[in-house]
């Protein structure tokens, strides 16, 4: 059985910085795209930022803007989200998403759609106060 759990989102302040963390199990970890998405108020689900089974790393640069890092360890199964410079646009709940990724090479918005990501977490909840 697969699991995706997040972990790390609070509130913080504008301007504070946050680490998500989403350890997976039951799978393959190393042969999987992970992405992370979040979805704000009223708003739909969106792309943030994914990472390729060759640690190949693909943003949102229009609402990045370099202020988001992805990063995966593929000894602990985990991927990680780095948040700094943190504005109140950026609330939401953030979920990973797990992606079978072996030996593909893949132009970059494949992984900016959700519906070809096969598992999914539960999500951790990001909120940012002015």
């Amino acid at each position: 059985q697969v699991q995706l759990v997040e972990s790390g989102g609070r509130s913080v302040q504008a301007g504070g910085s946050l680490r998500l963390s989403c350890a997976a199990s039951g799978l393959t970890f190393s042969s999987y795209a992970m992405g992370w998405f979040r979805q704000g108020p009223g708003k739909e689900r969106e792309f943030v930022a994914a990472v390729r089974w060759d640690s190949g790393a693909i943003y949102d640069a229009d609402s990045l803007k370099g202020r988001f890092t992805i990063s995966r360890d593929n000894a602990k199964n985990t991927v990680y989200l780095q948040m700094n410079s943190l504005k109140p646009e950026d609330t939401a709940i953030y979920y990973c998403a797990a992606a079978e990724d072996s030996g593909a090479f893949r132009g970059r918005d494949y992984y900016t759609y959700t519906y070809k990501y096969d598992y999914w977490g539960q999500g951790t909840q990001v909120t940012v106060s002015s």
